[in-house]
């Protein structure tokens, strides 16, 4: 059946509520209780629900935030929790759901959307592609019995959260693909739903350098496991601090686990190679809009060069056809036109937009068709780090 125009939106009513908790039930296996606790802590305003025949057909959440490339702060909006009624799967419900959030997405100014994918075939049917990754950051705490305690540690307090907020901000701007968070991802770190999660910072003379949040996650015969939910030093004796401290826990700890990239700082600082680095999930991004897009983001500075885009895009007309992006130290900008001599689809331009695989890439598996000079070009632009998340949403 087709969607009508007033079919998609938030809830209206409790009922609508009980039937989204009723949804994610069946699709994610939770229990009761984890739906109570899931309705306590999401504002029901990001909820967005797909009606057919008058029912609740499907559900998401649609989360406002930024992510941050090149250093700036690309706005986007993040989805989770999609899930589709057991009797309307297999009629194309999901596809129609995510259809209706990526234009209402793009109409509210976004210029991209990001997602963790359950399964990869429906979310590439709406134009998302594999854009990065989250890495799961496992170091024997045996290896953590190092660094120093000259900076003074102390429990975190609710009157520390704007600082950190603004320590974490300052390390995140220069890490691709790094969420700009919301305060939804702030509870997800502070508060996630189903650990106690407790906070530590250290100090030095211009304040707050670093901290962590951590939960303790027990195992058997009394050892445990340290699971954390953020990590972040600005400074080296703050990075170094922090490592002493989780090492501190090894009469009893077996292991630290983080979330992040392969190219996380702290990993330097160990003696051996006592840890693992293994791709927990990759996510994936969805390009609404071409010109905001790439005009949205950072360029590395003192870079200037240009490309020929074709861009083909089966939802949105705006994206479809020819543009030139002009890039001129650390600023890009986009015109229509131009001759077209990298053609490539919509999803992999979020792929090739995020750095997470090159032109030269794309173009060896038959994704891009472009000239020499073009994917030369192109690497140059958006060369850089890998993207990576550490946040879930």
């Amino acid at each position: 059946m087709e969607a009508t125009s007033d079919d998609f939106g938030p809830p209206r009513d409790e009922q609508e509520i009980s039937a989204v908790s009723d949804i994610l039930m069946h699709a994610y296996a939770m229990t009761p209780a984890d739906c109570a606790a899931w309705r306590q802590r999401l504002d029901s305003n990001d909820l967005r629900l797909l009606r057919e025949g008058g029912k609740v057909a499907g559900t998401l959440v649609s989360i406002r935030k930024g992510q941050w490339f090149g250093g700036r702060s690309v706005p986007v909006v993040g989805v989770g929790g999609v899930g589709v009624s057991p009797v309307h799967r297999g009629q194309g419900t999901a596809s129609r759901l995510m259809t209706r959030l990526v234009q209402e997405a793009r109409a509210s100014g976004a210029a991209l959307s990001i997602l963790y994918p359950a399964t990869q075939p429906l979310y590439r049917r709406a134009g998302y592609e594999q854009a990065g990754a989250r890495y799961e950051i496992r170091v024997q705490m045996a290896a953590l019995e190092m660094g120093e305690r000259t900076l003074s540690l102390r429990a975190i307090e609710p009157r520390d959260e704007a600082a950190i907020s603004a320590c974490y901000q300052r390390e995140a701007s220069l890490r691709p693909g790094w969420l700009d968070r919301s305060e939804f991802s702030w509870t997800r770190v502070r508060n996630p739903r189903s650990e106690q999660v407790h906070g530590y910072l250290v100090e030095g003379a211009s304040g707050i350098e670093g901290y962590v949040y951590l939960a303790r996650r027990p195992l058997k015969d009394l050892r445990q496991e340290l699971a954390l939910t953020d990590l972040v030093a600005s400074t080296p004796a703050a990075a170094r601090r922090l490592l002493r401290f989780l090492g501190d826990h090894h009469s009893l700890g077996t292991e630290v686990v983080w979330y992040g990239g392969p190219d996380d700082p702290f990993l330097l600082l160990l003696r051996e190679q006592s840890y693992t680095v293994k791709v927990y999930m990759h996510w994936m991004a969805r390009v609404l809009d071409v010109r905001r897009a790439l005009e949205s983001r950072g360029w590395t500075p003192g870079l200037s060069g240009s490309l020929h885009l074709e861009v083909a895009d089966e939802l949105f007309e705006e994206n479809r056809g020819r543009f030139v992006l002009d890039v001129q130290d650390g600023v890009g900008r986009v015109t229509r036109g131009g001759e077209g001599r990298l053609k490539l689809d919509i999803r992999q331009l979020a792929t090739l937009y995020t750095g997470f695989q090159s032109a030269a890439a794309l173009r060896s598996v038959g994704l891009v068709e472009a000239d020499d000079a073009s994917v030369r070009s192109a690497m140059a632009l958006f060369g850089g780090p890998q993207p990576s998340l550490r946040d879930m949403f």
